[in-house]
């Protein structure tokens, strides 16, 4: 889409309307209004490739997962969530990490093929469900491809990259077709074991 601001300036605006101590998630989401869905997975999707964590993120990533398939305009978290407040300090410094990379990433992903947003939307979300499912697979190492097309996927979906958008549902495929693969394989050796 032509004149699409990229996320790393939204997320400049969003540091300099920043009240000057300290901000809620609930203030942050309204502030990223339609890219928050696409930034919550982003930062889940990076997350999950922290060794141990991914289980718990294939739980939190199923909240906007399913309520993007329910096409709601931003995330909804819980109250005592929502309500959460970080120092406007901490904000600058999550910014001034998440920046840099997302400065280098749009120079490759950006805004062309312009998808349908509402279906793009609902898509995205049920993908992004099924990745979050495998990332719970007891299998060493399974949770780095899940975590990498999220993070792809989350990317082009924040930047309205259609391009970019049908190599990681491509990606995806391919990601959900390895880690099914695995899990019937391991499922197949421990019911051989048990015949033994």
């Amino acid at each position: 889409m032509a004149g699409r601001a990229p996320t790393s300036d939204v997320l400049d605006d969003l540091l300099k309307d920043a009240p000057d101590d300290q901000v809620s998630l609930g203030w942050v989401i309204d502030g990223l209004r339609e890219r928050s869905f696409g930034l919550v997975m982003l930062i889940l999707g990076l997350m999950a490739l922290v060794p141990g964590a991914s289980g718990v993120i294939g739980v939190l990533v199923a909240i906007p997962a399913i309520q993007m398939i329910l096409a709601r305009r931003t995330p909804i978290f819980p109250g005592f969530l929502a309500r959460r407040r970080i120092s406007k300090r901490r904000l600058e410094r999550l910014i001034a990490r998440i920046n840099p990379l997302l400065r280098r990433m749009e120079r490759v992903v950006r805004p062309r093929w312009q998808t349908p947003f509402e279906p793009t939307k609902r898509v995205v979300g049920f993908v992004v469900l099924l990745l979050g499912i495998t990332l719970l697979a007891p299998i060493p190492f399974s949770n780095v491809i899940p975590a990498l097309v999220i993070t792809l996927l989350s990317f082009a979906y924040l930047e309205e990259d259609g391009i970019a958008l049908c190599i990681a549902l491509a990606a995806a495929a391919v990601a959900l077709a390895l880690v099914g693969a695995a899990v019937w394989a391991t499922v197949l050796g421990i019911d051989f074991l048990d015949r033994l």
